[in-house]
């Protein structure tokens, strides 16, 4: 059986370098919202709460931790920036004060959010958006020397339930041409290719088994030389999928999905149970590092 070759990349953060390749990297999501889709929200539990989950999954392993303080699930509402900060740095700020050396990523497409959120201390700006909901998102990343999380989507939380289907055949290809396009735009901005790692976007703009033709087809967007990130965990077209089984949960879902990813080439993967994601990993990652012997016949 064969699995995509894994490019290596060095990654280009705000103050260091990532080395993306050798393993799978793990991201792990603290959502600082009252309306998580994946029922996490932490944005009504105190303050304190909210820096030990925080910690504990610095702690636990992750190499980057993601805080995010809008939801984005289908029919989400926007929120302001300013409420988004006032729910986000001051976590950003003490989880940093406990761990100075933790790289800590940003799931904003605001940019006032991302200036604020690098100036206490941020590595990255995850941008659901692909610089496309605040036109001075690629200029604020290019100036403030930021890794980027560059995803695909299409159209926006509140469209999501009512837009037209996609054909399966058309996915990939769709997805591909939407992140050549963000890519071209951030080159436009000024912002480093070697800043950037791109995310297809599952459950973006894509319904239900459009997800699995764009997991079927993960490979494919390697073509785009840039290192590949998967967040597919908890995501409702799995859950669809194990309903039928009586699942109490989408976690065993969402770890066969990442080791698919893994062996499709994705270098990161951003999931909400770490010691679970964890154990995936190492599974998938220890696939792609064997080699089976020819056979003589």
């Amino acid at each position: 059986m064969g699995f995509a070759t894994r490019t290596p990349f060095d990654w280009q953060l705000r103050t260091r370098t990532l080395a993306l390749g050798e393993r799978t990297l793990v991201m792990a999501a603290v959502n600082l919202t009252p309306d998580s889709f994946s029922g996490d929200g932490l944005a009504g539990a105190a303050h304190e709460e909210a820096v030990k989950v925080a910690i504990q999954r610095i702690d636990g392993g992750a190499d980057i931790l993601d805080l995010g303080a809008e939801s984005t699930r289908p029919g989400a509402l926007p929120v302001s920036a300013s409420d988004e900060q006032e729910r986000l740095l001051p976590v950003l700020e003490a989880v940093l004060r406990e761990r100075p050396s933790a790289i800590v990523s940003v799931d904003t497409y605001h940019a006032s959010t991302a200036r604020a959120a690098i100036a206490a201390g941020a590595e990255i700006v995850n941008d659901v958006s692909g610089l496309l909901w605040d036109d001075a998102m690629g200029e604020t990343v290019a100036e403030l020397c930021a890794g980027l999380v560059l995803m695909h989507t299409r159209g926006r939380p509140t469209e999501w339930r009512t837009q037209p289907p996609i054909p399966a055949a058309d996915v990939v290809p769709l997805v591909l041409d939407g992140l050549d396009e963000r890519l071209a735009t951030a080159r436009a901005a000024g912002i480093l290719q070697n800043r950037i790692v791109l995310d297809p976007g599952f459950g973006f703009g894509k319904r239900g088994d459009e997800n699995f033709a764009l997991l079927a087809g993960f490979e494919r967007f390697s073509e785009l030389g840039r290192p590949l990130l998967a967040g597919l965990s908890l995501k409702g077209f799995l859950g669809a999928v194990v309903a039928p089984l009586n699942a109490l949960s989408r976690v065993n879902a969402t770890m066969a999905a990442n080791v698919a990813a893994i062996l499709a080439g994705a270098h990161i993967v951003r999931i909400h149970d770490l010691q679970e994601a964890r154990e995936a990993i190492a599974v998938a990652d220890a696939i792609t590092a064997s080699t089976l012997p020819s056979l003589s016949l």
